[in-house]
């Protein structure tokens, strides 16, 4: 299978519904798409759900998207950090619903959606405010937590390099949440750097295969 290669950010989101649960990729602002999170502001969509690694930094990228009220919730592992006062303000004043993911959590929840685990026992979070409500079973000794697949209906994703089949190549730390992103969402739309030829990339460093990408969006092809 082959991806669609876009010029524009803005058709890459059109069809993205209300309501949507959207993972968006990102570190910080390592790997975070901000390119297609923008045309996700100006196209409108609301009422969403993004699950992401922290809740937006600063007042741009994901933090921009929260500011314009699209945003009904935001699963993550770090709701707060020095940078993260659109957040701060919105739950504080009861306009945003949180659920806090343990960070290991997060990204196996995601793998599992995208393996078609339908759960997984975890022993992160036992005996915290995390594990209320859930399903506990004691596994040789050691009491684990049961924890269900995260999936997408959209993932927005970084990649540094794609070839024109949709095959990624990621850079350094931007290589973070993307890969388990781009196999558990419906449909998954990269923002890349460049766009080469097929054969343009090692093999041996394509990190998310062009079965799992359905939309690319390149800043210059080669």
């Amino acid at each position: 299978m082959s991806a669609t290669i876009l010029d524009s950010y803005d058709e890459a989101v059109a069809d993205i519904a209300d309501g949507s649960t959207v993972l968006v990729g990102g570190f910080g602002m390592a790997g975070m798409p901000v390119r297609l999170i923008d045309a996700l502001i100006r196209q409108g969509a609301t009422d969403l759900t993004v699950v992401s690694n922290n809740a937006g930094n600063g007042d741009t990228g994901l933090a921009a998207l929260l500011a314009a009220g699209r945003v009904r919730k935001v699963v993550c592992s770090f709701p707060r950090q020095s940078d993260s006062w659109v957040f701060d303000g919105l739950y504080r004043a009861g306009r945003i619903k949180l659920e806090v993911v343990p960070q290991g959590n997060l990204a196996e929840r995601m793998r599992a959606a995208g393996a078609g685990i339908g759960a997984f026992f975890c022993p992160t979070a036992v005996g915290t405010p995390l594990a209320e409500g859930k399903e506990t079973r004691e596994i040789d000794g050691r009491t684990y937590v049961l924890e269900y697949p995260i999936k997408g209906d959209v993932a927005l994703i970084g990649a540094h390099v794609s070839d024109t089949m949709g095959n990624l190549v990621y850079r350094k730390t931007a290589r973070n949440f993307g890969p388990v992103m781009a196999t558990a969402a419906r449909t998954v739309i990269a923002q890349v750097n460049r766009v080469v030829p097929v054969g343009g990339l090692d093999p041996e460093s394509v990190v998310t295969p062009s079965i799992y990408v359905d939309r690319v969006v390149p800043e210059e092809r080669a």
